[in-house]
């Protein structure tokens, strides 16, 4: 269905990003009766997803990947590719009739003063929206982060983060170092050691917890022992790893001594699952050394003094939720820039202000969508006493920022 423009709407809720949370809050906000329009910075739904390599599967599977209302297509197989996940989010935004205004920034959140009808005032290019709630879905994996290592400017190589990264083709014959041992990294590694890469190493500064992926079993783990202690789960999820994937000491990659859940809690990080990088540390296709420490000229200097001179570096090193600039003078966030407050959970000085998709859970960030949604929709319910916010008419400027955009109908 094409999209088609919409000048005049109505909608006590405003949701910024068109990613899987904004969606699935959208959805399930429409249904509970509290109409949300989606403000998207990109001219698409799922921009973040749609410009992630192309190799790229998704870590879960379909019945846990799925947002609310709507499976993913069977077709679509065990392992979701990037591009079958994005026409899944924009079939769930057709068949869902969300109102996705799309180049549409928004650049700050403030307060509406006192007496107003509305509680937020939406600052976008062209003036503010007034919204009686704000749902803020911008996501974990806002902005790239690359360290500030020394001597950075002077690498006569590449060096490009991963979110920049394509596909192996342009590597063919390249010495590559990639640095970072999450999913990305390991998987990106992966791939350019089978497709022609002259050499592969990867950057390690903490041994990862290594899982296959060979089923869904492990975010099942993840649900059903959330009640045990803490201690316990470490001490089971160590025992299957020994189990389960074979000693890479030998070949550079020690055993982690830290359970997978411990580092959940305290690093926000998940286990990488497994899809053909042990094999190929194991082959020596993919070398593991020690972690970044500078760049030297055309050298990087690693922590163990060894001095490598790869054609290009790969930054397989995060993201930032970048929130500041949109609602840092509220205070609700923490030190690190994250939201003090999540899914249905408002920070006091804030009501009706939600914050969705920051959390990074061992039961997968794609089934937590549709829990946070379900927290939002559930909180605004119990305040529908408050009548719907009308937004502006037809012809003004706000309504004029807004129709930039389209709304799939």
């Amino acid at each position: 269905m094409p999209p088609t423009p919409q000048r005049d709407f109505s909608a006590p809720t405003i949701v910024i990003g068109a990613g899987p949370h904004g969606l699935a809050a959208a959805a399930l906000l429409n249904r509970s009766g509290e109409p949300a329009v989606i403000l998207e910075r990109s001219d698409g739904v799922g921009a973040s997803w749609a410009q992630r390599y192309d190799h790229l599967r998704l870590h879960t599977t379909p019945g846990a990947s799925k947002l609310p209302g709507l499976p993913i297509p069977r077709q679509a197989g065990p392992w979701v590719s990037r591009d079958d996940y994005v026409r899944y989010l924009e079939h769930y935004v057709a068949h869902h009739r969300l109102d996705v205004r799309v180049n549409t920034e928004v650049q700050r959140i403030e307060r509406a003063e006192p007496g107003s009808r509305a509680r937020w005032l939406v600052h976008t290019a062209d003036g503010p929206v007034p919204a009686g709630a704000v749902v803020v879905a911008t996501g974990r994996c806002h902005t790239p982060h690359t360290p500030r290592w020394p001597g950075r400017s002077t690498f006569t190589g590449t060096l490009l983060h991963s979110a920049h990264y394509r596909s192996p083709i342009p590597y063919w014959g390249r010495d590559v170092l990639v640095v970072g041992v999450g999913n990305s990294g390991t998987e990106i590694a992966s791939v350019l050691a089978g497709a022609g890469a002259a050499r592969v190493r990867i950057s390690v500064r903490t041994p990862p917890n290594i899982l296959p992926r060979s089923s869904a079993r492990w975010h099942a783990a993840g649900r059903l022992t959330e009640v045990l202690p803490l201690a316990w789960r470490d001490r089971t999820s160590l025992l299957t790893q020994r189990l389960a994937v074979p000693d890479l000491t030998s070949r550079g990659l020690p055993r982690p001594r830290t359970g997978l859940y411990t580092r959940n809690v305290r690093e926000k990080v998940n286990p990488v699952l497994d899809h053909g990088f042990v094999d190929a540390v194991l082959s020596g296709r993919v070398e593991p050394v020690a972690a970044v420490e500078a760049f030297d000229g055309p050298d990087v200097v690693l922590a163990d003094g060894t001095r490598l001179r790869p054609d290009t570096v790969i930054a397989a090193t995060g993201f930032r939720s970048d929130l500041h600039d949109l609602v840092g003078p509220l205070g609700v966030l923490d030190d690190a820039g994250q939201p003090l407050a999540v899914g249905g959970q408002c920070h006091p000085t804030a009501p009706r202000l939600y914050f969705t998709g920051y959390t990074n859970p061992l039961t997968g960030v794609l089934r937590q969508a549709g829990v946070e949604a379900r927290a939002i929709a559930h909180a605004l319910r119990r305040e529908k006493a408050r009548p719907a916010l009308p937004l502006p008419l037809p012809g003004d400027r706000t309504t004029r920022a807004l129709d930039k955009g389209h709304a799939p109908g």
